[in-house]
């Protein structure tokens, strides 16, 4: 009898470890949004005990790589691959916009208390290397009554394939000629000066320990490093500090293109921040895991509803609801979704009643 109840013991928890196994989806890019997309996953697998999405935080060109060649379930990245990347993929790959940020001129300059400013031809010919000294004559034009040191400048750059670095470059593409014509935008780029840093906290941990030094990061993590970062003159020719509002209204008139596929850089807007951004999830349109396939669909449903609700408590702005009934559309028509329904909210627990 008590070898009996040992077997049903043994059998009923084989049962329950059944039917929690997770299926396990691996995932790999862009580190600007890395710190939502930790919380999102964590968050998710909490209330979905039965989804495990692992994370690599390599950088956008990293996303874009592991999805091409299918090392991963799905790539995230904060440029939209381009035609080129997109024809070099078996299949088809569904862009979806997650988050907006924004990228900051982060700095370290000591004896400097106040809050600087920087127009972005200044900015342009901080990272062409034409701007050299801190005491530059148009660093004291955008910064009237600061005093700033001799010093010469040292500049800090991503050296991966970066979506962050392409912010930039995309900014500063449209606010100087110049650098459009030497260097462009891109995820990589041939940097004129500089010292180079990998992913975000490389370069962050470079100029906190760099005096004299600026660099380029996404919002948060000059935040939470403590690290000084600057206001950026925008279209209408307003200094403006990234803020989620400030980042809202830089997407406020964009025009969402049916690929999702779209820079708002440099935006009109008269408290819009410059130099702001979507960022991307890649999904393949066919998942050959059936499972695979249903849990991912779920959990884009469950970011383009709750998740958005968790944006703001970690400085990245919300979706507008225009882009989110869009991308919701294209989920709803993908091959296979499981995805709830686009008014549905959180999707149950595995067990749950």
């Amino acid at each position: 009898m008590t070898k009996r109840v040992i077997v049903y013991g043994v059998l009923a928890a084989a049962a329950v470890s059944i039917a929690v196994a997770e299926v396990k989806i691996n995932a790999c890019g862009a580190t600007f949004p890395e710190p939502i997309y930790e919380k999102w996953f964590s968050d998710y697998h909490k209330a979905h005990n039965d989804v495990q999405i692992n994370y690599q935080p390599n950088g956008s060109g990293g996303g874009v790589k592991g999805v091409t060649d299918g090392t991963v379930d799905f790539g995230a990245s904060d440029m939209p691959m381009t035609d080129q990347e997109l024809a070099a993929v078996k299949g088809k790959i569904l862009h979806f916009p997650t988050v907006l940020g924004a990228v900051v001129p982060m700095y370290n300059v000591p004896g400097v208390t106040q809050e600087l400013k920087f127009s972005g031809p200044t900015l342009a010919g901080i990272f062409l290397g034409t701007i050299k000294k801190w005491d530059d004559k148009a660093l004291a034009a955008d910064n009237p009554g600061v005093k700033f040191p001799k010093d010469d400048i040292i500049v800090v750059h991503r050296t991966d394939a970066s979506g962050t670095t392409f912010i930039f470059t995309d900014y500063l593409s449209k606010v100087s000629p110049e650098w459009k014509s030497k260097v462009g935008a891109a995820k990589a780029v041939s940097w004129p000066t500089g010292l180079g840093g990998n992913q975000s906290a490389g370069v962050t941990g470079l100029v906190k320990q760099t005096p004299d030094s600026i660099s380029y990061v996404e919002l948060l993590f000059a935040i939470q490093n403590k690290i000084g970062y600057g206001s950026v003159k925008n279209k209408s020719g307003q200094f403006i500090k990234a803020s989620m509002d400030t980042v809202s209204e830089a997407a406020a008139g964009v025009k969402m293109p049916d690929d999702f596929r779209v820079s708002i850089t440099e935006p009109a807007g008269k408290n819009a921040y410059p130099i702001a951004s979507f960022t991307w999830i890649l999904v393949p349109a066919n998942i050959p895991d059936a499972n695979k396939s249903k849990s991912i669909h779920a959990f884009l449903a469950w970011m383009l509803t709750e998740g958005q609700k968790i944006a703001p408590t970690l400085d990245f702005a919300p979706l507008p609801k225009p882009v989110v009934e869009k991308e919701q559309k294209q989920l709803a028509a993908l091959d296979g979704s499981a995805a709830a329904p686009a008014s549905a909210s959180t999707p149950k627990k595995k067990g749950a009643n």
